[in-house]
C-alpha cells in the first residue's frame, strides 16, 4: 500500500515552489528566524486516512529538521477531534509547509473515506470497488493510493497498462456485421500475449459480438439499467468479468452489485471527492530538548 519517495518528492517539491517561489514573505519578515514551532493535527470529521507520508513528506522538504510524527497510519479510520499527527521544528518551515501539507492529506483522506464508504455499501455481495482514470492530473498516483486505502481497488494506471476499447474506439474501428469482432481479433494480434483487453459495451446486442471475438478479458456494461445489467450478466454467464459503470452513486452501488457484476468502477470517488475537514493548530515552541507536542 505504500508510496514511494520517488513518487511523492517530485510532486511536494512543485507544490511548494507554487505556494512560495520566492519564499513565504509573510513568514520570513514577521517570524524570527530561530523561531520554533509545534502543531498538532486533528480531525474536524470523521474519515480513513491516507497520505500520512505525503503530508510528513511537506514538511521535511520545506525543512529537513523539521520532526513529524503520525499517530494514524494510511487506511485506518479515525473519529473526529482524533489527533493524527505532531510537528515540530522550525517556524518558518512550519508555516510553509502547513498548507500543502493539508492540500495533499484532505483530498487524499476524502477519497479514501468514499472509496470506504463504497466498499462497505457492497459487503457480501462478491463485487469490487475500482477507480478510473477520472483522476487530477499529474496527481493519480496519489489518488489511487488513496482509494486502496479506502478498500477500494485500481483500474489501470494509464492508456499504456491495458487494453481497453471504449464506445469511441468502437465507432471508429469499423461497421457492419462481424466487423467489432475482426477488429478484436486483430488488436489481439498485435499485442502481447500478457495484456489484458476489456471491451465496453452500450447496448445488450453488443455482447455476443464482443464475446465471438473470443479475446475479451472484461466486458464493461455502460450505463445500462439493473435489469439490464442482471441480462448482460446471465448473457456473458461467466466466459469474462463483467464491469459496471457510469452513473454509479453511494445511494446505488448495492443494488448494481447485487446484480451479478464484479466490477463497479466508481469516477466519483476522485472525480466528485469533497476533502475532508483536517486542521493543523499551533501550540506554541517547544523546548530544545522537547520533541513533538505529545
Amino acid at each position: 500500500m505504500a508510496l514511494g519517495h520517488h513518487e511523492i518528492i517530485p510532486l511536494v517539491d512543485a507544490a511548494l515552489r507554487e505556494d512560495a517561489p520566492e519564499g513565504d514573505i509573510t513568514s520570513m519578515s514577521l517570524i524570527p528566524e530561530d523561531a520554533s514551532a509545534r502543531a498538532l493535527l486533528a480531525a474536524r470529521e470523521p474519515g480513513v486516512l491516507a497520505g500520512g507520508e505525503v503530508f510528513a513528506c511537506a514538511f521535511t522538504r520545506a525543512d529537513p529538521r523539521i520532526d513529524v510524527r503520525l499517530l494514524v497510519r494510511d487506511g485506518e479510520e479515525f473519529a473526529s477531534g482524533q489527533p493524527l499527527a505532531e510537528v515540530a521544528g522550525p517556524a518558518r518551515g512550519v508555516l510553509r509547509a502547513e498548507r500543502i501539507g493539508l492540500n495533499f492529506l484532505q483530498r487524499m483522506c476524502g477519497i479514501a473515506t468514499a472509496t470506504r464508504a463504497h466498499v462497505r455499501a457492497v459487503e457480501g455481495t462478491g463485487a469490487r470497488i475500482t477507480d478510473t482514470r477520472k483522476t487530477t492530473p499529474l496527481l493519480r498516483t496519489l489518488e489511487r493510493h488513496a482509494v486502496r486505502c479506502g478498500g477500494g481497488q485500481n483500474h489501470r494506471a494509464s492508456l499504456s497498462q491495458a487494453f481497453m476499447a471504449k464506445d469511441n474506439h468502437l465507432a471508429l474501428a469499423g461497421a457492419g456485421p462481424g466487423a467489432l469482432a475482426a477488429a478484436l481479433r486483430g488488436a489481439r494480434g498485435r499485442l502481447p500475449h500478457t495484456v489484458h483487453m476489456e471491451v465496453e459495451v452500450d447496448s445488450l446486442e453488443q455482447i455476443e459480438e464482443v464475446l465471438s471475438a473470443g479475446v475479451a478479458g472484461t466486458i464493461m456494461l455502460d450505463n445500462f439499467s439493473l435489469e439490464d445489467l442482471r441480462r448482460g450478466v446471465a448473457i456473458i454467464g461467466g466466459r469474462a468479468l463483467v464491469e459496471a459503470s457510469g452513473g454509479v452513486t453511494l445511494e446505488t452501488v448495492r443494488e448494481i452489485a447485487l446484480t451479478g457484476v464484479d466490477l463497479i468502477s466508481v469516477g466519483a470517488l476522485t472525480h466528485h471527492v469533497r476533502s475532508l475537514d483536517l486542521g493543523l493548530d499551533m501550540a506554541g515552541a517547544p523546548d530544545a530538548d522537547e520533541g513533538p507536542a505529545r
